[in-house]
């Protein structure tokens, strides 16, 4: 496994986390810097522009995904070895991971998606299908369907763990300090009824 490159690759990936977490716990001076620059200014409000930067740290997601399959596949990064039983579970992974990342989007919408009830959106408390599963099914969703996609492209490779387990930790971190706060949110809007 090419340690420069997963230190690299935790970089990257780290500020997409960061991002999330400054947009999320500190919406006020996110709502002030995106109403100050010209970039934020054109693109609109803050909910706006966090959906810009979703599919900007999907596209550095993507890459740094391909560039490890590149640099361990031995310049072939679609040179899948995995067994038929991996490549089930791994399919499976990713079908149940987006799964529920669509129904996430299904249940919120836009504006619920990309921290609209932190820009002064009226989005609500959904707890249904699928929070009723889980707290977080986007974060979740996403790390089943990391690990699954791994599975497939570099099983029974040593490396194959390294990026999902990596990503894992990530969405846990973000999980938590995110909770944290929905969680006051919550309380809050409970308590105004």
């Amino acid at each position: 496994m090419s340690v420069p490159f997963l230190v690299l690759a935790a970089l990257l990936l780290a500020v997409e986390r960061g991002f999330y977490l400054f947009a999320s716990r500190s919406s006020a001076s996110f709502a002030r810097i995106c109403a100050a620059s010209p970039g934020g200014a054109a693109i609109g409000e803050p909910t706006a522009v966090v959906e810009r930067l979703f599919y900007v740290f999907k596209l550095i997601q993507l890459g740094v995904f391909m560039g490890w399959l590149w640099v361990h596949g031995g310049g072939d990064p679609f040179g899948i070895a995995a067994p038929w039983p991996a490549l089930l579970l791994g399919t499976a992974l990713v079908v149940v991971g987006q799964g529920l990342n669509f129904s996430v989007f299904w249940s919120l919408g836009r504006s619920g998606v990309f921290y609209g009830n932190r820009f002064g959106h009226d989005v609500p408390w959904v707890e249904s299908f699928p929070f009723s599963i889980c707290p977080h099914p986007q974060y979740t969703g996403t790390a089943i369907s990391i690990w699954g996609f791994f599975l497939i492209a570099r099983y029974p490779h040593p490396d194959w763990i390294a990026l999902p387990a990596l990503e894992t930790i990530y969405y846990l971190i973000a999980a938590r300090y995110e909770g944290s706060r929905t969680s006051q949110a919550r309380t809050a809007s409970t308590a105004q009824r």
